[in-house]
């Protein structure tokens, strides 16, 4: 390509466009620093959410802005915020809820048993001003205020209650610390005793083997319970069955009774016969031995001999 085609080819570029692609190239550039220069000067500021800018001239507080949004110093503070970016300073405060949880507490019980007990509690800064100028480490004071309410109100309290009412405990623990932590600038949610631990490891083995052979007592108690419950109620149904045989058996001779009279009413010879065969049937369900005489003898035999049961006779 030689000069007169590149003459050519400039010639042909038209001056329009080239303004527009210069303007775009400027403005891209010269737009953030513009923005920049006019929020170093504190023309604006943008906050978040859950957040709050405290701003301080010749080291007083001229005011606070905690909306969301882009937000004009000029508007909300007047023409002193003209001179924050020289002779003021500007503090940046997170106003969301703030979660803590501190381990190993070191109390002791009546008994004088150490326990170690984990602390979960939760905070979040209600009045930026008194956070930032009233304490110089406002999150370090709450925990330690935290921790010693802890302490003094679990201190010298008994082992079952301690383990037992910690909802009622940590309601304790808030209402003590509540009223210290709001002239600090924030403000205490929730406080739970999370954890009570025993730390001497010999004394949880000792715990462990009394709770062991107490399980084994009360798992004995119970099985011999049932068994005495089991025994009561088979005696309960012998007794109740054998009373019912009784009854049954008392009452049979009445009705073998009342039969026979119908039968004695009816016919006095069908009772005979009833009677005979009765008789022979005890004859044979007793086993006894049995001998015939002839009717018409006339003399008398001793039946059986001095190592034989007595026997029955029956004359024919």
């Amino acid at each position: 390509m030689d000069i007169e085609d590149l003459f050519q080819a400039i010639e042909k570029i038209d001056i329009g466009e080239v303004g527009v692609i210069v303007a775009f190239a400027v403005g891209l550039i010269l737009i953030p620093v513009l923005l920049g220069f006019a929020r170093l000067c504190g023309l604006y500021t943008c906050i978040n959410e859950c957040e709050s800018h405290v701003f301080t001239l010749f080291g007083k507080v001229i005011g606070t802005m905690d909306k969301p949004g882009l937000r004009y110093p000029l508007v909300d503070l007047g023409f002193r915020s003209l001179l924050l970016p020289f002779f003021g300073n500007k503090y940046v405060v997170k106003t969301a809820l703030r979660q803590h949880y501190m381990r190993n507490q070191m109390v002791n019980s009546e008994e004088g048993t150490p326990m170690g007990v984990g602390i979960w509690y939760e905070m979040r800064v209600s009045d930026p001003i008194a956070y930032l100028f009233t304490n110089a480490n406002p999150e370090g004071s709450l925990q330690a205020n935290v921790t010693s309410s802890t302490i003094s109100t679990l201190s010298n309290l008994e082992m079952e209650k301690m383990l037992e009412d910690r909802h009622s405990l940590s309601r304790t623990v808030r209402q003590a610390v509540s009223p210290l932590s709001e002239k600090w600038g924030y403000k205490l949610g929730s406080v739970y005793i999370r954890k009570v631990a025993f730390t001497d490891r010999a004394m949880v083995e000792n715990i462990t083997e009394k709770v062991v052979k107490r399980l084994v007592q009360v798992t004995s108690a119970m099985k011999q319970d049932g068994e005495n419950r089991v025994g009561l109620i088979k005696s309960e149904t012998a007794f109740k069955v054998s009373q019912k045989m009784a009854e049954a058996a008392a009452s049979r001779p009445e009705i073998v009774g009342q039969v026979l009279q119908e039968i004695s009413n009816d016919d006095p010879e069908v009772l005979d016969a009833v009677l005979e065969v009765m008789e022979v049937d005890q004859l044979l369900a007793s086993g006894a031995s049995v001998d015939i005489l002839p009717q018409l003898s006339n003399v008398l035999i001793q039946m059986g001999d001095a190592n034989r049961s007595p026997t029955t006779h029956r004359s024919l």
